[in-house]
């Protein structure tokens, strides 16, 4: 009887077949079928490894690891959740060009103006930065001066969680980076901005400077006020009206009851349910001083209890979030979100307790 180690060859060390699974593979069907013999515990071979499911007996050989070169078996295929390969490529950096006007103000004049600007996304960020060509930037780029805490800020970063993966939102400040380049004060009128760029050492942004959002006084695009961070032109929100039965408690208290929710969809966060403001009982609440801004609804307007910001509104959202005006949505990370009388499962976000 033919082996299958005769069938595909063996040499070298490319793959360790019988101690990968202790010969399990070994009662496939269809190698029995092909009048071959068992691979042998511990056999070299130089075939290509891949996971296979046997198709020929229905047999689920999930276990076993056998040659593509065979040809005796399927590839068992398994769909992939986009989701989760969005978020492996977090750990890359990332970039994508963008056809807009790109402005910057400081000190009331413009220190950036680019037709060629791109988004940039370091290694572990979730929201991107924008990219200029340095011909671009009307200011003087010096290599920024070192700070012998530097390291240690970076290392005192509690990192957020997104669905269960380390993320740098925008609460990690623009100076901790994840990638390799050197980073750069501008020098213009209004004086010196430490640390507001960045110089990526990488190929595919060579001439290019990632500037922090923050160092400016105000962006634009096109003509259009941007407020929070760069706008992802990847991410969207869903704005869609319901009947379900929402009901919020906290420490078993009813806070919110409504049969009217417009649930907010804006992947990879969790659905959002803004229900209306008689819905809520506001008298539990208490207007917060916290304002934030979003940079696809607005800015943000927060309700607290015990000091905790736990819901908020917007008052004057956007334009895509206009239907949300005034209406009331609250952390699901902080209070008990029941839906048709289904408790969700608290998400972890960069907004759960750290």
């Amino acid at each position: 009887m033919r082996s299958v180690e005769a069938a595909v060859g063996t040499r070298g060390s490319r793959g360790n077949w019988g101690t990968e699974r202790g010969g399990e593979y070994a009662d496939c069907a269809a190698v029995r079928a092909a009048g071959l013999a068992p691979l042998r515990p511990g056999t070299l071979t130089t075939a290509p490894l891949v996971r296979l499911g046997c198709g020929k007996d229905g047999l689920a050989c999930e276990s076993a690891w056998f040659a593509m070169a065979l040809g005796l078996c399927h590839r068992r295929r398994m769909a992939t959740r986009v989701r989760e390969a969005l978020m492996r490529e977090l750990g890359e950096l990332r970039y994508e060009p963008i056809d807009k006007r790109i402005r910057a103000t400081l000190g009331g004049r413009e220190v950036i103006d680019s037709t060629r600007a791109m988004l940039v996304w370091e290694p572990k960020r979730v929201v991107p930065s924008y990219a200029v060509p340095v011909d671009d930037v009307g200011g003087e780029l010096i290599a920024a001066a070192t700070r012998a805490d530097a390291d240690a800020d970076a290392d005192a970063i509690v990192v957020p969680q997104l669905a269960g993966v380390p993320v740098y939102d925008p609460s990690v400040s623009f100076a901790v980076h994840t990638t390799e380049g050197q980073p750069l004060d501008l020098k213009t009128d209004a004086g010196v901005r430490a640390g507001a760029a960045f110089r990526p050492a990488d190929d595919a942004l060579t001439g290019y400077v990632i500037v922090a959002f923050g160092a400016f006084d105000a962006w634009y695009e096109e003509d259009e006020l941007n407020v929070g961070h760069p706008r992802d032109p990847f991410h969207r929100i869903d704005i869609v009206h319901s009947s379900r039965h929402v009901r919020i408690e906290r420490d078993g208290e009813v806070l919110a009851e409504s049969t009217s929710p417009y649930m907010l969809f804006e992947p990879p966060l969790p659905v959002r349910y803004y229900l209306p403001a008689s819905d809520v009982s506001l008298d539990l609440l208490t207007p917060s001083t916290t304002r934030t801004y979003c940079a696809y609804k607005g800015q943000v307007s927060y309700w607290s209890i015990d000091g905790e910001d736990i819901a908020w509104t917007y008052r004057e959202p956007l334009r895509e979030a206009a239907e949300v005006t005034n209406r009331v949505a609250f952390f699901n990370e902080h209070v008990t979100l029941r839906v048709d009388g289904s408790e969700l499962e608290r998400p972890v976000t960069p907004w759960s307790r750290r």
